[in-house]
This record gives structure tokens, sequence and C-alpha cells, in this order.
């Protein structure tokens, strides 16, 4: 089985650490592939740069299709281009907060989460309700760490990420996922020093991927997950048009 992990920032060092975490909790005989598109922003902290990482994820995807992949990872706490790739790809594609959270509701009666700037919760809210868990939501903090700033020794990551967790759990919840993809390695130490389960989405997206491959599932193509219709692209986003419904070129070559 192979699974495609894709991190859909062009950062190298972070498709690193988020591969790491990924492999280590794939089953016997599960290939991990951690991915950087061609193309996109350096991280995802606004809305602007989630819309530009959707080209280089869904490049991704569509090279994964063309070499057999099974199924697929979007390594981002916001799910950018989430079903958009679903629409390309034959096999499960799993978003890492929609994995967190549904990993985080079978550990506890209520949970929260810890991500990196104030500016990203809102999304954070959004998908929790969108995947049917704002009401065991407890709140969303932010360490106010850029995620570049994430493994800097002196940005103090770890120790604001501990606190931000602590203040979630004496909140109320049983539970804290961890919403950014660049916390993946800090998983277990975080859990020990806060002393309730802590969920990665990297991890928990993976191993359902794995999961869900395992029992013979894949994406539903017979209502809104059907393939793209065929159409003219032009621009810079030529290369991504779909000559036939079963395509799934858009990317490789104009």
């Amino acid at each position: 089985m192979r699974i495609r992990v894709v991190n859909p920032n062009t950062t190298v060092a972070m498709t690193e650490t988020i591969g790491r975490a990924a492999a280590a909790v794939a089953g016997p005989g599960t290939l991990v592939e951690a991915v950087t598109p061609t193309m996109g922003p350096a991280s995802i902290e606004s809305h602007y740069e989630e819309a530009l990482a959707v080209p280089g994820l869904l490049e991704q995807v569509a090279l994964g299709e063309q070499e057999g992949v099974d199924a697929y990872v979007v390594a981002c706490f916001g799910d950018p281009g989430l079903d958009a790739a679903r629409e390309i790809a034959t096999g499960p594609v799993i978003g890492i907060a929609e994995a967190g959270f549904h990993a985080a509701a079978m550990l506890g009666r209520r949970f929260g989460v810890v991500t990196t700037l104030a500016r990203t919760t809102g999304r954070a809210h959004e998908l929790a309700e969108r995947y049917g868990f704002a009401s065991l939501v407890t709140e969303v903090r932010a360490c106010e760490v850029a995620v570049l700033a994430l493994d800097d020794p002196a940005s103090g990551a770890r120790e604001l990420i501990v606190e931000e967790c602590r203040a979630v759990v004496a909140g109320g919840a049983d539970a804290v996922v961890l919403g950014c993809a660049g916390m993946a390695e800090l998983c277990a130490e975080v859990s020990r020093a806060v002393g309730v389960p802590v969920v990665d989405g990297v991890a928990a997206a993976t191993v359902l991927a794995e999961s869900l491959v395992r029992l013979g599932l894949g994406t539903g193509k017979c209502g809104e997950y059907a393939p793209p219709p065929p159409k003219p692209v032009t621009g810079l986003l030529a290369g991504f048009r779909r000559d036939q419904p079963a395509d799934a070129t858009i990317g490789v070559a104009a």
C-alpha cells in the first residue's frame, strides 16, 4: 500500500517532519511518501496562502494517481483543497483537521485545539462546524508562534504549546488536537506534559487512510466527488485542464 502525505506548503524541512510522523504509525507493508509541491507558499497562515497552496496539492494528487498511490493525506490543518483532491483521487483523501477531530471525539466528551497564530483560529472553528464537532470543541487557542518558527528553539514553541494545552484542559477539555502539521513531532512530549490525550492530525490521518484502504473503500464517485467535467483552462493554470472526465494529468503538462 502507498500513502502519499502531501505537505501543501513548499518548505522541505516541514515535509520531512511530517513524513517522519506519518511513517512512525504506518503498519507493515505500507509505504508512506511525504511530498512537497513544486509551487505554492512557504507556509500557510492566511486564506490567501491557503488558496495559493491548492494547485500544488492537486499537482501531487494527480501525479499520485498516475503512479498508483492508494490514499492521500492533506497535511495542513486548514484541510486546503480537500474536496477538489477527492474529485480527482480514486482512493481516500483525508485532511489532518478532519482526522484529528474524529480521533479526539473518541477520546473524551469534549476537546480543544491548540494552533499557531490567532488569525487561523476561525478556520479551525469553521472546520469543526463542517465536520459536525462544533458542540464538542471547548475552545481554540493560539500559541502565537509562526509555522516556520516551530522548529526554532529560540521561539519557545514547545513551552508555549504546552502552556496553551494546559489552559485548554483547565477549560474542560478531555483531549487536545494540535492544530498544525508542523507540531507533529511534539505530540508525545506535549501529551506527557499535560496528562491528557494529545492528537496529531498527521498520524491520525495516516492511520485512518491506511484503514480505509485495507477495508477496500475509496472516494464515492456518483455524486459531488465525481471527476470534474473537462473544460478549457487558460493562463498560468492551463496545465491543470482535464481533457477527459477520468483524466488525472492536471498540473503535469500544459
